[in-house]
């Protein structure tokens, strides 16, 4: 697409042309991608009943995520690629690979929700009630990692899941700000609304490729195979 090379140059204006240019069409593309979830939640009403629906309406977002990240470290590499084409792209490429995982996550995920919703109308379920939250937690944390290694890997789906295991101790630092990125996501929804938190989905996925290079560069060293030839 001839958008790729709208803005060229060097100077400091020039670079922050580029960059809102960049993150306003890496936003577009993320509101469009979250639209059926948005829309989902929008119709939704809070009844206890649609908890499950809340949690199975999050299905798109898995793969919306990995394609945005992928366009993100695309145009960092190389600035003279355009976003929506490194969108498109990523989706192209890592959507079959994240959903392998993403829909067992969300299927647990909402058995965990109900559990810890109706723990208080069955007699003995509050005793599991932390157990499920726990559960919860570091479901959330590891899929995080298992984000990056779909997005930016190629592994099997299994081999993949331990490397995120992996790398949610052995890079805790990374997985504490994946933690408080999605703290600010549930207050961003709670406070404001699911469309204001698809709104500034571009500034979460922004930073969450810059705080995870670490783990992309560590996986590199530990699971690939370097060609020296």
């Amino acid at each position: 697409m001839s958008t790729a090379h709208v803005v060229t140059g060097t100077g400091a204006l020039s670079q922050l042309t580029q960059a809102v240019y960049q993150h306003a069409a890496l936003a577009l593309c993320l509101v469009a991608g979250c639209a059926p979830t948005v829309v989902a939640l929008t119709l939704l009403t809070g009844a206890p009943a649609n908890l499950p629906f809340f949690v199975l309406a999050q299905l798109p977002v898995a793969p919306v995520l990995s394609a945005g990240l992928y366009a993100v470290r695309g145009w960092r590499a190389d600035a003279d690629q355009g976003p929506v084409a490194l969108f498109w792209r990523g989706c192209r490429m890592n959507t079959r690979d994240v959903l392998r995982w993403w829909v067992p996550v969300v299927l647990v995920a909402m058995v965990l929700v109900v559990n810890i919703w109706a723990a208080d109308s069955v007699a003995g379920a509050q005793m599991l009630r932390p157990a499920a939250v726990v559960l919860l937690v570091i479901l959330a944390l590891w899929s995080g990692q298992m984000l990056l290694v779909t997005t930016f890997f190629s592994f099997r789906t299994r081999d993949a899941a331990r490397i995120g295991a992996v790398m949610a101790f052995s890079r805790w630092r990374v997985t504490a700000v994946h933690a408080s990125l999605l703290v600010v996501a549930v207050g961003v929804t709670t406070f404001g609304s699911d469309v204001l938190l698809a709104l500034s989905a571009w500034a979460l996925v922004s930073m969450l490729e810059a705080v995870s290079r670490p783990v992309v560069v560590e996986v590199t060293e530990r699971f690939t195979v370097r060609d020296d030839a």
